[in-house]
């Protein structure tokens, strides 16, 4: 299955598989004038997925056939994602005058530079990103990426299992970079020559992407997620999992919960985005950033966003991708007001759909 992060096939399904639950959206129309034609979420079982690792195959694939009956979508391929952190990215230069094919064998000639597995261990692809800065006219910047055959696979598998075949298999921060196609609305001068970061706080984990004009410029994973505030309701009001994650999507929570509770969850969320905020200008030419873009169930939480703005000084927003477009169905529309936040890596991966 070398090659399949790269393959496309419209329309596919975007299906999000994070550690807490699937995530899928249909889109129709254009990539000018798209719509959402259905979408739904599934939560997972505990421990089905752990660290994006899929640990129970056949559990999510169970989860995912329920949520595309939920969703009530009659598409038969899929796009789905690995993480970030699960990927080994190179960028490399090669002749300019070689053709793709020639590429893929020099390629798989000298991978043993790049990738410490071996070739038959891994599934790759690579993608021309375009002139090489210090040797122009000779050379082209090629992008490689590579994951462990077990990573993509055992997606492949749950896909399957539902009934779909998957055409793509994206990395998450490239989702989300489709993704901000739908955000530049948000955003002043829709992003143009702008640094945004988008920080997507899952379950377990926080991608976090900067983006310099709707291009991905860093990617990095923090161990901190959701579920860190879910463990904190459970030791301060003495809950069970199941009644913390309840109380706390229901607003049900005593009258100390925010100063208590909350507001420190939120500056140890803020100390993970500086952090990695900083591991991105020691890494690059950029000093600053222009936005933040909230997304994931918690990263929209009410008072998130505010906090965030008011402990980096950088002007703060909750992800909405599908303010701006159409949505098929009153009561779809209105749920997916609730939810589209959470849904930021399935609407990139759907967005694959018009590639």
């Amino acid at each position: 299955m070398t090659g399949l992060f790269g393959k496309k096939s419209t329309p596919v399904l975007g299906v999000d598989i994070s550690s807490s639950a699937i995530k899928l959206v249909e889109l129709g129309g254009s990539a000018a004038a798209c719509r959402v034609e259905r979408y739904a979420i599934e939560p997972l079982p505990a421990n089905a997925v752990v660290d994006k690792r899929i640990e129970d195959s056949e559990v999510v694939g169970q989860t995912l056939e329920r949520a595309v009956a939920k969703s009530g979508s009659r598409l038969k391929t899929c796009a789905v994602a690995v993480a970030g952190a699960t990927v080994i990215t190179r960028v490399i230069p090669m002749p300019n005058d070689m053709s793709e094919m020639d590429m893929a064998e020099q390629i798989l000639i000298e991978a043993d530079q790049y990738i410490p597995y071996d070739m038959e261990d891994v599934n790759y692809d690579f993608s021309i990103l375009g002139p090489n800065k210090e040797n122009p006219e000779e050379s082209v910047d090629v992008l490689l990426a590579a994951s462990q055959r077990e990573n993509v696979e055992r997606r492949v598998e749950c896909c399957e299992y539902a009934g779909l075949t998957p055409k793509v298999v994206d990395i998450e921060a490239y989702a989300t970079e489709h993704a901000f196609e739908l955000l530049r609305y948000q955003v002043p001068e829709h992003g143009a020559g702008k640094v945004a970061v988008i920080v997507d706080v899952g379950a377990t984990a926080t991608g976090i992407t900067v983006l310099h004009d709707g291009e991905t410029v860093y990617t990095r994973d923090q161990t901190f997620g959701g579920r860190q505030l879910t463990e904190a309701i459970m030791n301060a009001y003495g809950l069970s999992l199941d009644e913390a994650t309840q109380k706390k999507h229901a607003g049900e929570l005593p009258d100390n919960y925010q100063a208590e509770v909350l507001t420190p969850f939120m500056e140890n969320l803020v100390q993970e985005i500086n952090r990695a905020l900083q591991f991105f200008y020691a890494s690059s030419a950029f000093d600053s950033i222009d936005n933040i873009i909230m997304a994931g169930g918690t990263g929209a939480m009410a008072g998130v966003s505010e906090k965030v703005q008011e402990l980096t000084g950088a002007q703060t927003l909750v992800a909405r991708p599908a303010a701006n477009i159409k949505v098929a169905g009153r009561k779809r529309a209105e749920r997916l007001r609730r939810d589209d936040a959470a849904m930021l890596i399935a609407f990139g991966l759907a967005l694959r759909s018009f590639d």
